[in-house]
């Protein structure tokens, strides 16, 4: 036996109890962090449950100031058509990804909310595909002639031009 083979069982002790001690530092870590993220979780939750109940108490009470000079139902009905509108609108604003900026008539592009998306790139004028650059100088008849024209390198003499039809 060396000198040395019973420091070994002790470094594997260590090593162990070090891992130990580190899982269980990790695992307390994670338990608090997670009890924080639910209590936030919880005030979301509570504070939108009563944000509901608030915009509904303000829809009844404009509702209400509506039937004082209209019928009920017209009152009912003016108030779920604006609030139709407002649905639609913050719909709108959270397709385009646009929630921070002002929930108007037109989206980010400058085209109603709802309507379909532009053919291609803002700004590249309708064009779904990027455009073919130049040909590079002195290469001819790299697609600059329109179909059917004679090639400006090919000489008109060496054309034949026996099969073409005369209109």
């Amino acid at each position: 036996m060396k000198p040395l083979d019973h420091l070994e069982h002790l470094d594997k002790q260590l090593v162990d109890e070090l891992a130990q001690v580190a899982r269980e530092a990790v695992r307390d870590e994670l338990r608090e962090q997670t009890r924080k993220q639910r209590r936030t979780a919880a005030l979301y939750a509570a504070s939108g449950a009563v944000g509901l109940y608030a915009g509904a108490a303000l829809a009844l009470a404009a509702g209400l100031a509506l039937a004082l000079g209209l019928p009920g139902w017209a009152a009912a009905l003016i108030m779920a058509a604006a609030l139709g509108v407002a649905a639609y609108l913050l719909r709108g604003a959270a397709r385009s990804g646009s929630g921070h900026h002002a929930a108007g008539a037109h989206g980010a592009q400058g085209r109603l909310l709802g309507d379909a998306p532009p053919a291609g790139p803002p700004g590249a004028l309708g064009m779904p595909y990027p455009p073919m650059p130049p040909p590079a100088p002195g290469t001819p008849g790299m697609g600059t002639q329109p179909p059917g024209s004679p090639d400006p390198a090919v000489p008109e003499e060496d054309l034949d031009t026996s099969h073409r039809r005369i209109r």
